[in-house]
């Protein structure tokens, strides 16, 4: 990881940039805490959601596909529930670490309006990074060619990363490249 990591001494922000099989580039920025002598994570990018979340910094939030009673009972809603502080009988928006976007209330223009407060919520918060889920594509029984033109406008919103399939639909092929 030599080649792979810069450290700016005279400045406060550190860089590292880590890959991972050959295929990912993840790179983290630290603000370095001078008064505490100590590094705090602010920021990670992704190229898109990991298929598997198992830990969240402190910054990023797991979006998940929920229902409008907040009956997190199943699939990446339970999840959230469990670990991340999504809370049992809401089923919109932000709760600790999680944001919940209803998909089962009807058809995919019933989540359309969800999506967008979604979309307009990340943009007022660039702080946090967005992991979104492939919501409405397990227990809500929705195709990913369904969802993904949803999020549309959010594959230009640095801070909300999108599951790898969503984008390859929304780019309309096997290529795909994140703006930031």
């Amino acid at each position: 990881m030599s080649g792979l990591c810069s450290v700016f001494r005279n400045s406060q922000l550190l860089k590292s940039l880590t890959t991972f099989d050959n295929k990912k580039t993840y790179i983290t920025i630290y603000l370095k805490d001078l008064s505490k002598e100590r590094r705090k994570t602010i920021m990670k990018h992704y190229e898109f959601t990991p298929p598997f979340i198992h830990h969240l910094e402190p910054h990023e939030i797991f979006v998940f596909g929920s229902n409008l009673a907040g009956m997190h009972g199943g699939g990446a809603a339970r999840f959230a529930y469990e670990k991340f502080g999504a809370v049992w009988g809401e089923g919109v928006g932000l709760h600790g670490q999680t944001y919940a976007i209803p998909t089962m209330q009807g058809g995919v223009e019933t989540i359309r309006p969800y999506v967008d407060d979604f979309i307009a919520f990340a943009k007022a918060y660039p702080q946090y990074t967005f992991l979104v889920t492939p919501i409405g594509c397990g227990t809500a029984g929705f195709k990913e060619e369904e969802i993904a033109p949803l999020f549309k406008s959010a594959s230009d919103v640095t801070n909300i990363v999108l599951p790898e399939p969503f984008l390859k639909l929304i780019n309309g092929d096997d290529k795909y490249e994140r703006k930031s």
